[in-house]
């Protein structure tokens, strides 16, 4: 795809979502954190219902690393993977509270080094709670990336180094969230709307559908 393809594309995607952020529910670092570890493998709304009140009766990781694993466990019962997902934050808090005052690393290594945080997962922290023009690269980023000729990778880390190749430094940092967006709402898996596609122009997808297109996607803001 062109560059100047791709900053029509982007251009797009911020008319049709302008206001790109997480769909997660959180007030501070320490909650976004522990939201998108909940979020592997599972819908944001799910991790929405079990959130606000987990975080109420343990808002900091102190709190969280004394009420214990069973715990977290009970809390979360309904997402996918709880019990490795109770596991895990239990240790990251623990890392936490012990090694950073319980405060949030602000670099990727420091970030990987937390119970069940990957790249994608700091890549999401360094982007959404410290600004950094990172590209988490979920199913749905991966997606759309390869699917509209954006960016093209056998495995997300690919598709990650092309992206940062790729973006516009002015689209860097919204980036994520406009593909995650669209994604979701739009150019879905099993069956892309092509018709509320905003960028079917840019779309270089051999098997999209030009009947019944509108010029605007749908918001997924």
């Amino acid at each position: 795809m062109s560059p100047r393809k791709i900053s029509q594309l982007f251009k797009k995607l911020h008319e049709a979502i302008p206001e790109p952020t997480t769909e997660l529910v959180y007030n501070n670092h320490f909650e976004l954190l522990i939201a998108v570890i909940l979020s592997a493998q599972a819908t944001d709304q799910s991790v929405n219902k079990v959130t606000p009140q987990l975080f109420a009766s343990y808002p900091t990781p102190q709190a969280l690393l004394e009420a214990g694993e069973l715990t977290v466990l009970e809390a979360i019962k309904t997402i996918g993977l709880a019990k490795t997902k109770a596991a895990n934050i239990i240790k990251t808090c623990r890392i936490l509270a012990e090694q950073y005052q319980g405060q949030i690393p602000e670099t990727r290594e420091e970030l990987e080094a937390l119970a069940g945080v990957g790249r994608k997962t700091a890549n999401v922290i360094l982007n959404t709670a410290f600004g950094k023009p990172t590209i988490a690269v979920d199913t749905h980023v991966f997606r759309v990336s390869n699917r509209t000729g954006l960016a093209s990778g056998k495995n997300p880390v690919q598709v990650e180094e092309q992206l940062l190749q790729v973006v516009p430094k002015r689209w860097m940092q919204d980036a994520h969230h406009f593909l995650v967006l669209h994604g979701r709402y739009v150019c879905k898996a099993r069956k892309p709307e092509c018709s509320q596609c905003a960028i079917i122009k840019e779309c270089e997808y051999p098997e999209k559908s030009l009947e019944g297109t509108k010029t605007k996607s749908r918001k997924g803001s």
